[in-house]
């Protein structure tokens, strides 16, 4: 907006400026400067409760509506009905919606442009000091809304329905797992995603389309990547917590981000209070390991130029939950079911093939001591930044890599040598790997069409104008869960008629992958 209107006083200046765009649902929040009378410029939100040199900010928010279909009556209990309205400017009426700096439209503000108005007032009188500064956005809206994606069952042949309103299968031995990348705002850049809407790629407007999307699948357990730390404790935590879930969070460690704190990423493991407990919570940081990798293998003048290369940030977050439910039909009533759910992102630029392979191989060490100490089923979700078919997937999918693997040519540091350690015991298998072994139906053909049949996975989870190929998973342990559905596919057609991910219907770059498991009963020890 060119010129932005000010509000000039002899104690201060208020300079108000936002989006355009107006949706239901997505939160509004102009961008104000406060000019102090020292020429300092703040973005401070200065109220009457803690007002600055005896002045604060007033703020309102109108509805803009036509006078010529407006009639609306106001009755006194003394006296007889009679019209009035709020305000009368050029033939529109202003109905006042809000008095805070940030305003949420609703399904009513539908069709018709906001108003926001800023002002300085003088704390004694209570009066305006100087002029107003207004803001206009566009009519509003409804946001977007794609169409629901449907659970699947894979349990038996062609069976589908939409997600109950409770989201849960009445079984009580199953849960559902979702596993999502978010796509963080610090990477949701103009740049990197030049096709997609500035107003569908800002923060207010996608934090609220993820919330409904992630909200509507009611899974049992959220493992999301990419949420930064003052989203997940300002926003996702506080919100999903009205929908009955209890969190979790790591977010990365420092060495790489070193400015705003607020601004690095991490993990987010979210579980429904009804049905899980908190037993125990493990964090892995991949620099730790890096720098003891180092510290044991290569002498003092190589570790400098091997930590450079090791080193990237990436964390994990491991928790042990307890189920609430029980687990019908199994050899042992009363015997707790515990849950070991993983949750990571490997996120390491595609030509270190050896470190993002050395990661997920510390991972999956970390989870094999757990595993030796209970007898507990394993989930390993996340945004692993790996195809299938290459070394990483190999370790998770098959349990080891092919000394022969093209991937193994990278490894300058020799961290992977040799090959015959690049192993774990866990039985591991990809969630989605299923839609491939479901029997004849329209479902299973649907879906399938969706499936590498190379490699039994997705043919994509992410999908963005330079790239389409998958690089989220869901993998558990076979001997003690089964997969009893899954959430559809989407296919590109779909996606490509925005160009690719985010868009405004889809809000991350990445698409959000849920399993329903059941606990296979455990034999008496």
């Amino acid at each position: 907006m060119a010129d932005p209107p000010r509000v000039r006083s002899n104690r201060g200046a208020a300079t108000a400026t936002a989006t355009a765009a107006a949706f239901v649902g997505c939160e509004l929040t102009p961008y104000v400067l406060l000019r102090r009378p020292d020429k300092t410029i703040s973005n401070d939100d200065v109220s009457d409760f803690a007002p600055l040199d005896g002045y604060f900010l007033r703020y309102k928010w109108y509805r803009v509506q036509s006078d010529k279909k407006l009639l609306f009556v106001v009755c006194t209990p003394q006296s007889k009905p009679h019209c009035t309205a709020t305000q009368r400017t050029g033939g529109e009426t202003l109905f006042e919606v809000g008095r805070s700096k940030t305003y949420t439209p609703t399904a009513e503000d539908i069709g018709h442009v906001l108003k926001f108005e800023c002002v300085v007032v003088d704390a004694g009188t209570k009066l305006p000091v100087g002029h107003v500064s207004t803001i206009l956005t566009s009519r509003v809206i409804p946001a977007p809304s794609p169409s629901p994606r449907r659970l699947i069952s894979v349990s038996a042949n062609d069976l589908m329905g939409h997600l109950d309103a409770d989201g849960r299968i009445s079984s009580s031995g199953t849960f559902s797992v979702l596993s999502y990348n978010i796509l963080s705002e610090i990477y949701a850049t103009t740049e990197l995603y030049s096709y997609c809407p500035s107003w569908a790629l800002s923060w207010p407007y996608r934090r609220q389309n993820l919330l409904r999307e992630i909200v509507g699948y009611c899974a049992d357990i959220i493992c999301l990547q990419e949420v930064q730390s003052d989203h997940f404790e300002e926003f996702f935590a506080p919100e999903l917590e009205k929908h009955g879930y209890l969190a979790l969070y790591k977010k990365k460690t420092r060495e790489v981000y070193s400015g705003n704190i607020n601004a690095i990423d991490g993990c987010a493991t979210f579980y429904r209070r009804d049905r899980f407990s908190h037993v125990k919570k493990y964090e892995v940081e991949f620099n730790k390991a890096a720098q003891s990798l180092t510290d044991a293998l290569l002498p003092n003048a190589q570790k400098k130029t091997a930590l450079s290369r090791l080193v990237k940030d990436n964390v994990a977050l491991i928790a042990v939950l307890e189920a609430k439910f029980s687990n019908q039909g199994g050899d042992n009533p009363g015997k707790r079911q515990l849950l070991c759910v993983a949750n990571t992102h490997v996120n390491v630029p595609h030509d270190l093939k050896d470190v993002k392979l050395w990661q997920i191989h510390t991972l999956l060490k970390g989870l094999e001591k757990i595993a030796a100490s209970a007898d507990i089923p394993m989930l390993v979700c996340g945004d692993f930044n790996s195809v299938p078919g290459s070394a990483p997937h190999a370790l998770l999918a098959e349990g080891k890599v092919d000394p022969m693997h093209l991937d193994l040519l990278v490894d300058p540091l020799n961290i992977l040598r040799p090959p015959s350690k690049l192993a774990h015991q866990l039985p591991l298998v990809s969630a989605y790997s299923s839609f491939a072994r479901m029997g004849v139906g329209p479902a299973s053909e649907q879906q399938k069409k969706r499936m590498d049949p190379t490699t039994n996975e997705p043919l994509f989870t992410s999908c963005t104008r330079d790239f389409i190929g998958t690089l989220d998973y869901i993998f558990y342990t076979a001997d003690s869960l089964t997969v009893e559905s899954l959430l559809e596919l989407l296919d590109e057609e779909s996606l490509r008629k925005d160009t690719a991910l985010p868009s405004p219907e889809w809000s991350s770059d990445h698409i959000a992958l849920l399993a329903e498991f059941h606990c296979n009963p455990r034999p008496r020890r």
